[in-house]
Order: C-alpha cells, then structure tokens, then sequence
C-alpha cells in the first residue's frame, strides 16, 4: 500500500471510528464480555469485482493489532453469491468496532470497481482508456479513485490542483480560450509547476482555437457524437492526447471509443453506483 495512500487512510480510520464509536460501543460493552475472543468471515452475496479488502486489513491492523487477518481473494478478483474474502480471528469487541466501517467501505468500493469493468469490458480491443472525474463523496475520493482503479480503469485529476483543467465556465469567466490558456501557461511557468493544461470544448471553433496555442496538453470534447469524436480526433491528428465526455453511459461508450479517442471520462463510475452486497457474518470460538 502506497505511503501516501496509507496515510490518508490512517487519518481516515481515526475520524470514521471517532464518529461511529464515540464515548464507545455500547451494545457490545453491555453485552458480550470484553475478553471474549471470535471468528468472523467477509461473505459476499452478489456477483462483482471485489475491491476494498487491503483497506479492510488495515482498518483492523489499525483497530487492533493482535487480530488474525486471513485474506483468501485479493482486490480486482471477480467474485460470486457464497465466497468469502478474508477470515478474521480475535477479541470480539474490536471485530464488531471495525465490522460497519469495513463494510460501509468495502461495499463502496466494489460497487465502484464493479461498475468500472462493465465500462472497460465494453470498450476492449480499442485503445481508449476509462476515466474517473471529481464527482465522488467529499473524504473519500481516495478510497473512490482506488477503487476505479482496481476495476480497471483510470483516474483523472485528483482535485484542483494536479492539473489545470480549463472548461466552459473558465473560458467564459476569463474572456475566451485563448485568454484562459495564455493566462494558465504564465502562471504554470511563474509558479514552476508541472503540470499538465487541459481544455474544454463545445465545439468546433472552439477546438480549432486550442490547436492553434501551443500550450495545451490535453483536449477534451464535451457533448460531442460519437461522430464528432471521430472528426475531432481526425482534426487534432494526434498532437493533443484526446478525452470524450458528457453523458457518455455503459450502452454508448463503446460508439465512442471505436473513434480513435484516448480517454473517455465517466462521472457515473462513482457519483451513482450501486454498492455491491457484502456481510460479515460472526461465530465465537
């Protein structure tokens, strides 16, 4: 697990169990005695790409350090009605304090990568790339973006600030594209940052006014057919890397990627997934 990566979890960890667990766990205080040890088992009830089970090891380890983490599949494996994921052993207390978080996650994430091969299954054998956007749950665009990539697909930008992503309301805000873009590219030299430009357009006319600054990295062709994909990609003749979006769903986005583009950006990948059906389900020992 990367370092960045596991940093933000571990601060996530504290303040997900802050919320969840408080003054403390009540219910299992009251009812179960402290030195009572268990065995618990991750159960997955629906066919999908399993994702989150990493983290789930790490929100033990971080929960209690002496539980028995016993993982059978790994993240990114296709999984059925009846497999279990990974097996834990220890004090039954600290099992139940991790158990909703764990699953709140998990379920998250798979359903997120679950999705995410669907729409990279569709477009095999093309050479485009399937994208995520910012469109995720506010704190957890880390756990999010881990998760597209366990299905397969790609991220985009984390946030504002790993890349200079001009779109329409820039364009309009800043006086035209070439004001945006000339402005952008002062200030990525004045600031020494390296980082890609990328610009938004709706049309055209306005593509041809990209291809005529030599700033820009990247393009991408918002609300374009799957026609007018083709003809701009034709247009840019690869010297911009290409993105389609706008509305672009599981039914379509193969029509988009037989056009030649470079990425295809789907904000449905993680703003309205359905999570995919997990349990944990306790024994005592």
């Amino acid at each position: 697990m990367e370092r960045e990566f596991k940093d933000k979890l571990v601060h996530f960890v504290q303040e997900a169990l802050v919320e969840d667990v408080g003054a403390g766990d009540y219910t299992s205080l009251s009812t179960i005695k402290e030195e009572q040890l268990g065995e618990a088992q991750l159960l997955v009830k629906e066919e999908g790409i399993l994702a989150g089970v990493e983290v789930a090891k790490e929100i033990f380890s971080q929960i209690d350090p002496e539980l028995e983490f016993d993982q059978l599949i790994t993240d990114g494996s296709s999984v059925k009605y009846g497999d279990i994921a990974f097996k834990i052993k220890g004090k039954i207390h600290t099992i139940l304090k991790g158990e909703r978080l764990v699953l709140n996650i998990m379920q998250r994430m798979s359903g997120i990568a679950t999705q995410t091969s669907k729409y990279v299954q569709a477009i095999s054998g093309t050479k485009a790339k399937v994208l995520d956007t910012r469109k995720t749950t506010p704190l957890l665009r880390f756990l999010e973006k881990k998760a597209v990539e366990i299905g397969g697909g790609a991220n985009h930008r984390f946030g504002l600030y790993d890349m200079i992503l001009i779109k329409d309301n820039h364009v309009d805000y800043a006086g035209g594209i070439s004001a945006a873009v000339n402005a952008a590219f002062a200030y990525k030299k004045e600031k020494q940052l390296d980082i890609a430009i990328e610009v938004e357009v709706r049309n055209f006319e306005e593509l041809n006014e990209v291809l005529s600054l030599d700033a820009v990295d990247r393009v991408m062709f918002d609300n374009f057919s799957p026609e007018q994909v083709k003809e701009a990609v034709d247009l840019v003749a690869g010297r911009l890397v290409t993105e389609a979006s706008g509305g672009i769903t599981l039914a379509t986005i193969a029509d988009y990627a037989k056009q030649g583009v470079d990425y295809i950006s789907v904000g449905a990948l993680t703003h309205s997934v359905k999570s995919l059906d997990l349990s944990l389900k306790a024994k005592l020992i």
